[in-house]
């Protein structure tokens, strides 16, 4: 069992984080050695529910927080849980995670962990079901293999057609999210197969490099090919966090010049499994957001 939280730490508030904490919740990620990341900060404060302890010291900083994104009563992924160096083994994380669980009524909860974090997860109740893989590097173009969908630019007209193929893949809604989308991602990709939209991805920055995020195709093909298309439109190199059950498009990115980084844990908790089609989920708009 862990230690009991000393007093006053165990009668610090949890509260409501607003688009106000934002450069307060990047210095904490800076804090933990993780890239600031305020664009993605922006995001997730305003299609989720941050929730934030203040550093008792004062100075308008917070000593953790994490954010819950709700895909309807039934469903919410779980991420940014963060502690500050300076308060970490202490109880916090336990304590605000348990917060936001019992905010989540009772739905079901999905979440990617870390090494570090994946103990007190499992403390909690949250079970593996998967793993995801991080590639990253500079993209080289090699032969696709013969994709034979078409690929091009996303419209406001592909919205409605996006938007069914994500419920469709990803289990769930997410509209509240991908209505966001096109605002946050600098580019949007589809794939169209005699004129049905089965395919879409969307890159953004983070820290130097590119993000591919969401990536949804039905195969792995298409999947590269999406890939090479957001490449061909950057600089920097890409980064992907892929369901590491994806292992031909694994294959694929590391001949193009991608390499292997780190990994995740999947977890969830209340069912036994990912809801959706994984075989057509090949990466999360953020492991952040499920």
């Amino acid at each position: 069992m862990p230690n009991p939280l000393p007093r006053p730490l165990a009668e610090l508030r949890i509260r409501r984080l607003t688009p106000g904490d934002l450069v307060a919740c990047a210095d904490l990620c800076e804090d933990r050695g993780w890239p600031r990341d305020e664009h993605r900060w922006g995001l997730l404060l305003a299609a989720g529910t941050g929730y934030g302890i203040d550093d008792p010291e004062g100075g308008g900083g917070l000593i953790a927080t994490c954010v819950v994104t709700s895909y309807g009563p039934r469903l919410a992924a779980i991420g940014m849980l963060l502690v500050a160096g300076s308060h970490a083994r202490q109880g916090l994380g336990q304590r605000l995670m348990r917060h936001v669980i019992d905010g989540t009524d009772g739905a079901s909860l999905i979440l990617y962990a870390t090494s570090e974090g994946r103990p007190l997860y499992e403390q909690l109740g949250f079970k593996a079901v998967g793993r995801t893989e991080r590639v990253t590097g500079p993209f080289r173009r090699t032969d696709d293999g013969g994709c034979a969908v078409d690929i091009r630019p996303a419209t406001a007209d592909d919205l409605r057609a996006l938007v069914r193929l994500d419920t469709d893949v990803f289990g769930s809604d997410r509209t509240h999210v991908l209505a966001r989308l096109p605002a946050y991602a600098d580019h949007l990709r589809v794939a169209e197969d005699d004129g049905e939209l089965v395919g879409y991805a969307a890159s953004w920055p983070s820290a130097g490099t590119q993000v591919i995020g969401p990536l949804i195709a039905p195969d792995s093909l298409t999947a590269r090919a999406l890939v090479a298309s957001l490449a061909e439109v950057t600089d920097l190199p890409l980064r992907a966090d892929l369901d590491a059950r994806h292992t031909e498009l694994l294959s694929g990115l590391k001949e193009c010049g991608l390499r292997a980084v780190s990994e995740t844990t999947v977890m969830t908790c209340g069912i036994p499994d990912l809801p959706g089609d994984w075989t057509r989920r090949y990466a999360p708009l953020t492991v952040a957001m499920g």
